[in-house]
């Protein structure tokens, strides 16, 4: 696998991101504008139109959700043999690219969650790095343990 900006000798060996259930807010948003759009067709039943101002809401809270899916899709965490890079889709147009040298993480711990997802922590000499809602944390941990060994060897 290739990516925009690899660098000669580095190679890919894990991309992941956060767990699914971190894209709630879209799901919630097209439910709520769902039965928001009910209201006036339960309050003014015999007016046949307002299906369509029903149907208008369903399609604002249908655009909402597949936008949060597009960011949580688009973010994702990519590992090489020499970094780990955070890309973090921000809106339609704009994303956010955090790299981190395997050689400055210091301590890498994580804990687990109760819906199979967990936390990692990388910490670094200046600061840490939060991963949070991770499906199988456990095995990112070994991984990421192995590879930062490797790097400081």
């Amino acid at each position: 696998m290739e990516f925009d900006g690899q660098r000669e000798g580095e190679k890919v060996e894990l991309v992941f991101r956060r767990h699914i259930l971190t894209a709630w807010r879209g799901l919630v948003g097209l439910v709520l504008l769902g039965v928001v759009g009910l209201v006036p067709m339960l309050i003014w039943r015999d007016n046949q139109e307002l299906f369509f101002l029903w149907l208008g809401f369903l399609a604002v809270g249908l655009v909402y959700a597949l936008y949060i899916y597009m960011k949580w899709y688009f973010s994702y965490y990519l590992v090489t043999n020499q970094r780990i890079r955070q890309v973090k889709q921000q809106g339609f147009f704009r994303k956010e690219v955090v790299d981190l040298g395997l050689d400055k993480i210091l301590t890498i711990k994580y804990k687990t969650g109760m819906f199979g997802g967990g936390t990692l922590t990388l910490q670094t000499q200046v600061g840490e790095m939060v991963i949070t809602m991770v499906r199988k944390p456990q095995e990112i941990y070994n991984t990421l343990q192995d590879l930062a060994n490797k790097v400081g060897e």
